[in-house]
């Protein structure tokens, strides 16, 4: 589904992501850790297609991000980490806007904002102007734009930040139905609890480059993944 193959990203003498290598399979929700400034982000804008980047590759079932763009960016979604929603329309607005540009059928459409607007309690509210919305709000708001078009590849840059307990539950179970469907989800998270539970795969991040990756089972065998986190950080920076 995604083919991250020697990604490398620099923003001037900084070196952001460092020849990244990742294969991210159907059906996979594939978590992305690392401390603040690790590169995960930028990883993200890349795959996005929003960042150009140095050296490497990236593919989206097999299509090139950078040769065809648009076409890889069909079947895919990507929610930031502080999603900037046109904040003059309201919320129905902005899903048609973002339904229109993906082309998505009257008759979908519809059927796809009731059931996410039911699904984050936003029914009453798809009236009202995104610039009345809490941060929580917009943040469920964009999610379901995110869904709107049934991508394959959905990318999540701390995706439960400002997400209530209930919101945050849908989502995980909104997550793990998409990829039991053919889907795959690539997200950064700090919450490491979360990743542990939720994903299939991880991989870990520091200074842009890749320190470990697989299956949670392989990532942390007996331990929990924040104590393997932490002692790779720990070894890391010893060695560096």
């Amino acid at each position: 589904m995604l083919r991250i193959e020697n990604l490398t990203k620099k923003y001037g003498d900084f070196t952001a992501v460092d020849h990244l290598n990742l294969h991210i399979q159907p059906g996979e929700i594939y978590g992305f850790i690392g401390h603040n400034g690790a590169g995960k982000t930028t990883t993200l804008k890349s795959v996005a297609g929003i960042l150009p980047y140095e050296e490497g590759e990236i593919y989206v079932r097999d299509i090139s991000i950078q040769h065809s763009p648009i076409e890889a960016k069909k079947i895919m979604a990507y929610i930031p980490d502080n999603p900037d929603l046109y904040q003059f329309m309201s919320a129905v607005q902005y899903l048609n806007f973002i339904a229109d540009i993906y082309g998505v059928s009257q008759e979908d459409r519809e059927k796809r904002i009731l059931k996410y607007a039911e699904m984050f309690e936003l029914t009453e509210k798809l009236s009202q102007p995104i610039s009345s919305y809490s941060h929580g709000m917009q943040q469920k708001l964009a999610v379901m734009s995110a869904l709107i078009h049934e991508p394959k590849l959905i990318l999540m840059d701390e995706p439960f930040v400002g997400l209530d307990p209930v919101a945050a539950h849908l989502l995980k179970q909104t997550m793990r139905e998409i990829c039991d469907q053919g889907g795959a989800i690539f997200f950064s998270t700090h919450v490491l609890e979360v990743a542990e539970k939720l994903c299939d795969k991880v991989a870990i991040i520091k200074g842009g480059r890749l320190i470990k990756s697989g299956t949670m089972e392989e990532v942390k065998g007996d331990a929990s993944l924040e104590d393997v986190f932490l002692e790779l950080e720990a070894g890391n920076s010893e060695r560096s």
